[in-house]
Order: structure tokens, then sequence, then C-alpha cells
């Protein structure tokens, strides 16, 4: 394909999601599967360019004048991909494949960069008006800079796994992809994010993949998992797995001493538990059910440990999922607060006295992190907060309260929350 078909291309998916508020992965793959014409360098162009022109939806239409689908893929060009705006001209009217000429307008606004400085914090930090006061509670006077973090491209963390191999090991395999250590955790792995067009490392590719030396999974991610603490030989509850990345991380740290359960609402999602479960080695995994009859039966009061990585807005994967900051409404907001509050209450039936609680969300919104603690520990007498991590690496991280907050400005992960609850004796 040419520039101009690729461009088309792009405004077409981007108008796809917009107008339909279909999942970007969903529009993407429908492209791709009516377009076999297209090759993969092709595909990793449309792609880069609608998640790129997702990301930065607000200020780009700010600095276009214009909020559509073309003026987003046009200004993304310009702005991310750095094209000088005679190849966009010559591209956007290629016959008969290009989406048409540039207008006057158009170039104008393509030649003469407009600046973002007086723009308000929501178009600087690219996201909804209506978050603006709760990026206000979190962030302050820096809520435009987190939001434009939470706007970048993001790199490909990788989690080693010790059930089967260590850092040094994996690092070799890796080299090809130019795997590096993060610095911050000694089993966490990065490999930077690529060039605008280019493709994603292909990490599936790598042998040591398929024999579970490695997993993809985000540093704050694995940040969380490790708030678990001290799981060697005790038993451990993940009570909202899903596809079970962070089951397999505190898995690796308990070294196949004691027992962790796996549960989710969602018994569809387990399977990629039970799959990659065994994949990475995990000898003391078990695995429950709701298609059973009292999937949790015998755990009450019994756990060290309940970790629940909470259902939430996904505010804090922005970066990976830009498509969702536009979707999101208060009506989701307040549906995601009510299963946090129900996911927490049931949580703590199955705490031994001693025990703690590992509250999780990937959300950079107080009304699902603070807020959701507060109300908990109203509800619930004999909890008490303690300091999410004692590790010197993460403890910059910590908040006055003793949660972890982590953001790609602060920390360069994904936003993540973290409250460590324990239950008086």
């Amino acid at each position: 394909m040419r520039d101009g078909g690729r461009i088309a291309a792009a405004i077409e998916v981007l108008d796809e999601v917009e107008s339909r508020r279909r999942p970007v992965r969903l529009a993407l793959k429908a492209w791709g599967e009516a377009s076999r014409f297209a090759g993969a360098k092709d595909r990793a162009f449309v792609s880069g360019l609608v998640l790129d022109a997702l990301r930065r939806r607000r200020s780009l239409a700010w600095r276009m004048g214009a909020d559509s689908p073309r003026a987003a893929v046009l200004g993304a060009l310009v702005y991310d991909w750095r094209w000088p705006v005679e190849r966009i001209e010559a591209a956007t009217g290629e016959e008969p494949h290009g989406p048409g000429a540039l207008t006057e307008d158009e170039k104008a606004r393509l030649a003469e960069p407009v600046s973002l400085t007086d723009a308000p914090a929501p178009v600087r930090g690219d996201y909804p008006d209506w978050l603006d006061a709760s990026f206000a509670r979190v962030f302050d006077e820096a809520r435009a800079e987190e939001g434009a973090a939470l706007a970048e491209r993001a790199p490909v963390d990788l989690r080693v796994n010790t059930l089967k191999s260590d850092p040094e090991r994996a690092l070799k395999v890796l080299k090809p992809l130019h795997a590096e250590p993060t610095g911050v955790l000694p089993t966490a792995l990065r490999i930077a994010a690529p060039e605008a067009s280019e493709r994603t490392s292909a990490v599936e590719t790598i042998p040591a993949f398929s024999k579970g030396w490695f997993e993809v999974q985000d540093l704050g991610s694995q940040i969380a998992a490790a708030c678990a603490g001290e799981v060697a030989r005790k038993q451990v509850l993940d009570l909202c797995a899903g596809g079970g990345g962070k089951t397999l991380a505190i898995a690796a740290a308990m070294a196949s001493t004691g027992q962790i359960y796996a549960y989710d609402a969602d018994a569809r999602r387990l399977a990629d538990t039970v799959r990659r479960g065994e994949r990475a080695g995990v000898r003391n995994l078990q695995v429950r059910t709701p298609v059973n009859p009292e999937p949790l039966k015998g755990l009450d009061g019994k756990m060290d440990v309940v970790f629940l990585d909470a259902p939430c807005t996904g505010t804090g994967s922005w970066r990976r999922h830009p498509d969702t900051k536009w979707r999101l409404t208060p009506e989701a907001l307040a549906r995601r607060i009510a299963e946090q509050d129900s996911v927490l209450d049931d949580g703590a039936r199955f705490v031994k006295p001693g025990g703690r609680i590992v509250y999780v969300t990937c959300s950079v919104l107080p009304e699902e992190d603070e807020d959701r603690i507060a109300a908990f520990l109203q509800r619930h007498e004999g909890f008490e907060v303690r300091p999410a991590t004692a590790d010197p690496a993460l403890t910059s991280w910590l908040t006055p309260e003793g949660y972890l907050r982590l953001s790609p400005r602060t920390s360069a992960t994904d936003g993540f929350f973290v409250a460590v609850l324990e239950r008086a004796r």
C-alpha cells in the first residue's frame, strides 16, 4: 500500500471506532480481514496511526480546529510522526486511494504548529472534561502532565519466571529484541516502545516464551503483585484472577510452596490461567471456577493473603487501550465503584486474623482507589491500613497514607493503585 491508502484506511478505522463506539481492536481486525492485500507493514502503519490519533484525540482536535477522524489522523502525522507537510500533502492527494487533497485550512494548521500553552488541562492532558475534578484531586497542578504521559506509547515489559529461568538467562535469549533490565524489580525486563509505524516486538516468537521462561506483563502490574509481600508457604486467594498475570507472578514468588487459589466470576477468563500456569510450571495453583457450586467453600477465614485485582475503569492503562478513555462514562464509573465495594466485602470474609487484603486497581481515579478503601474501613472494623510495600526500590511511590500509586509520569509504568489492609488478630 502507498502512504495515501494507509492514511485513508486509518481514517476509515477511526471513524468506525467513533461512530459505532466499536473497540479499536475489533475495528482494526475487521479492516484487516477486509483488506487481504495489506501486508504486515501496512497493518502496523494503520494500527499505529489509529492508536496515536486516539491517544491525543483532544489535543489534536484543539490544534486542528476540527473534531473529526480525518483531522485527528492528519494531526497525528505532524505532531507525533513528525511528517513534513509536503509529504502529507502528496500522500492525501494520491489517486485513487488517498483520502483527498488537503484543504487550505488544513495546510495552514499543519504548517504552523499550534501551541497547547493556553489550552485547558483536559486538552493538554488528553482526557475527558468530566474527569478533570478527579485528576485534580490526585495530581493537582500536574494533572495535564500526568494525562499527557498516559497518552504516550508504552514499552513491552516482561516478567522473568523464576520457576523456570533467571534474569541473566532470559536476557540472553531476548537479546535480538533488545530487552534491558528495568532497574526496579530484578525479574522485570523492558523492550522500548517501537517507532510510530513499526510493529511491536514479537516476544511470542522466542522459543523460550513457549517454554515459560517469561511472561508479558507491565512493570506496574509486576510491582502490584510484589505488594502481596512474603508469600512463601502461605495460603493465598486471588479473588479476581482474570487471565492470571498477577496470579502467576505471586505463584513464582511462592516458589512452589504453600497454596494459591485462583477464582474469577467469569469462568471463561480462567481458561487462560490454567493454560498459562501449566506453561509456567506452577505446581501449587488450584483454580476454583464459578461453574461449580460453592467454588470457594472451605476457604473462609483461612487465607494469609487475599489479593483483589478489582474490576476498574482501566484509566491507568490508557497508553495501551486509548479508545477506552473516550468511551468511559460517569455511569460506567458508578458501576465499577459498586463492583469494587462488593469485591472488597466479599474478600474480607476469607482473611484470617493477622492476614491481609491487597487491593489493586489499574486506575488513577480516587473514586476507585482511596475512596473505596475509606468506605471499606467504615463498613468493616478490625482492618488497618499498612504500607503497601517495604521494598526500598518502591517506597518512593508510597502516598502519605501508605498506599502505592504508580503512573507513567512518575514510575514509567501503567497507572496502578495498591492498598494493603491487615486484619487484627
